[in-house]
């Protein structure tokens, strides 16, 4: 009966949402219409009802006590079996994020990744331990925050390899973050900017290095406000315009204007019509105004009709490549391979992709029926250098304005802020890169193998004591690299053969463990939140921490909860309330 329920409710954590402390209450929560579906099936658990409904028994467990106690047993023993894995990995990371919550109080998420070698084919996880109510969100009461929770834990702060932050600077700060406090005790926990936090703060500087950049987004977002102001000219928008819907631009995430954008690329007639017949027929001279200058001299422009194209090509680019640095396993050797392989787009679209930008452009502008031509301006004049003759002025086009000072300009402002925020990634690749890059190991001479060897011995020491040794891991990839098929491309693939040789290469596999535990981004944190606003809502602000974490873990770590021994917990939980019972 009882193990009925329980599998029940651990497949639906957010059933333990009922707070009726009696079945007869009217309003019943969650937890007991979770129960009333097991009393169709369960005869046991119908009696158990019945005699509770006809106060014949005086503990009918249905209460919000009980409800707790289910709760804290199951994602107990799920947070056990995390430490026990990690534990076991040995090395591990630590990504943490804050946000506040329905009660306005800050909650850090703690996010725990390792290499999960328990298994015959090591696994990159990463685990959701808790969120932490911080008081102090300076960067040293947040670091005195992880340093209890690791103590609680039992996991040892030495063993970190890792740590994954936002770009704030009570995280990041390189004199008073968390990451450097942690540095501080342990220089061996690499510290990764979050990618796609550093891919936002790069478009955000694309954007804002630009007055016309800036203001194709502030069109972007008046069109939005338009139509989403009233539910009337929200209906009358979905009325003209039958295809994509109009998205608000969002400040938190960049990359995400691309669904911006898009409506408006791919609807730009029909959206100029809906402005075009909404200044018509609204009486409000304000809206008036606002829809016929949107309509004629934003939409009709084709500077702005070419902005649309050159910062779609942008967008889309750069929102692929988050989506890919959010996978749960994504490692820096792949996340550097996406980062080489956008800058590599943008350097060919700095040279080809204004002419294709133009060309779409203007069969934009011809559907549109307007003209493809450039606003006239004042002419640029630029000093052009020769080597024995002088100089010589040269005078540009607007189209050539709009080129140089627009479409040029993001493009190598882009190039620049990637580059620079994303410069521990190019360390990383000088300290890991021959054991990632797999025809570089194989390639790669004794000489410059043994230096590079030596030189992450250097890196994984501390205190006199380095996770590896050097000669030893030379020697081992010497022989290892002569066995790697070329089926063997990533770094996961090449610890998927050393678990088979069963510590044959000992050095290799903690070298590999390690690689594949520093973190790309704080995603996993992030998509806690996500559980949190769903958990902890307006009407229920004042859930006790406890209930909150136990709920979360039990939704979060699903896949854990479901490869429980339910029949050892209900053992366990039968003699602690049959103990209670008798002693009181």
């Amino acid at each position: 009966m009882i193990i009925a329920i329980v599998k029940r409710l651990a497949k639906n954590t957010l059933a333990f949402r009922g707070d009726c402390e009696q079945l007869y209450v009217e309003n019943n929560g969650l937890f007991l219409q979770m129960i009333e579906m097991v009393v169709e099936l369960d005869p046991i658990m119908e009696e158990h009802i019945r005699r509770a409904q006809a106060r014949e028994i005086q503990y009918t467990y249905l209460g919000p006590k009980i409800q707790n106690e289910l709760i804290q047993m199951l994602a107990g023993e799920v947070r056990s079996a995390i430490v026990t894995k990690v534990k076991h990995a040995k090395y591990f990371s630590v990504i943490l994020d804050c946000t506040p919550d329905a009660s306005n109080e800050e909650q850090m998420s703690l996010v725990i990744r390792c290499v999960d070698d328990s298994i015959d084919s090591p696994m990159v996880q990463e685990y959701w331990i808790e969120f932490l109510k911080v008081d102090d969100a300076s960067g040293f009461g947040l670091f005195i925050e992880l340093k209890n929770v690791l103590k609680n834990l039992e996991l040892d702060i030495d063993n970190i390899r890792g740590q994954g932050y936002d770009n704030g600077a009570n995280m990041s700060g390189r004199h008073r973050g968390v990451q450097k406090r942690l540095l501080e005790i342990n220089p061996r926990a690499f510290y990764t900017p979050c990618g796609c936090h550093s891919l936002n703060l790069a478009l955000c500087d694309m954007t804002n290095c630009c007055s016309k950049a800036m203001s194709f987004f502030g069109v972007i977002q008046r069109i939005y406000t338009l139509f989403s102001s009233s539910p009337k000219r929200w209906k009358f928008f979905k009325d003209k315009v039958q295809g994509l819907t109009l998205k608000p631009l969002s400040q938190t995430r960049w990359e995400s204007h691309v669904e911006s954008v898009k409506p408006i690329k791919e609807q730009s007639v029909q959206i100029r019509d809906a402005l075009l017949d909404l200044a018509n027929i609204v009486e409000d001279p304000k809206t008036k105004s606002e829809a016929e200058s949107l309509a004629i001299y934003e939409l009709e422009n084709f500077e702005f009709l070419l902005g649309i194209v050159i910062w779609y090509k942008l967008l889309y680019a750069i929102n692929t490549v988050s989506k890919f640095f959010q996978a749960e396993n994504m490692d820096i050797n792949e996340a550097i391979k996406l980062l080489q392989a956008l800058i590599s787009f943008l350097e060919d679209y700095r040279d080809s992709g204004f002419a294709s930008a133009m060309d779409e452009a203007k069969q934009m502008a011809n559907e549109m029926g307007i003209e493809a031509v450039f606003q006239k301006r004042r002419s640029i004049r630029r000093k052009k250098q020769f080597d024995e003759s002088g100089t010589e002025e040269v005078t540009y086009s607007a189209k050539d304005s709009f080129r140089v000072e627009y479409f040029l300009f993001i493009i190598d402002q882009a190039r620049s802020s990637l580059q620079t925020r994303f410069e521990q990634f190019t360390h990383y690749e000088e300290i890991f890169g021959f054991l990632f890059n797999m025809d570089r190991l194989k390639s790669m001479p004794f000489d410059s193998l043994l230096k590079s060897c030596m030189n992450l011995e250097q890196y994984l020491e501390h205190n006199g004591h380095s996770d590896i040794i050097g000669d030893d891991l030379c020697s081992e990839l010497i022989v290892l690299r002569c066995y790697l098929t070329s089926e063997i491309k990533r770094a996961i693939d090449v610890l998927h053969y050393l678990k088979k040789m069963n510590g044959c290469f000992p050095n290799a596999c903690i070298a590999y463990k390690i690689l594949l535990t520093i973190p790309v981004t704080v995603a996993s944190a992030e998509r806690s939140f996500s559980k949190l606003k769903l958990i902890k809502t307006y009407i229920r602000s004042t859930m006790s921490q406890q209930r909150l974490n136990g709920l979360a873990m039990l939704s979060i770590e699903k896949e854990m909860v479901e490869q429980l021994d339910y029949t050892k917990l209900i053992d366990i939980f039968a003699s602690k309330t049959a103990r209670r019972v008798v002693f009181k």
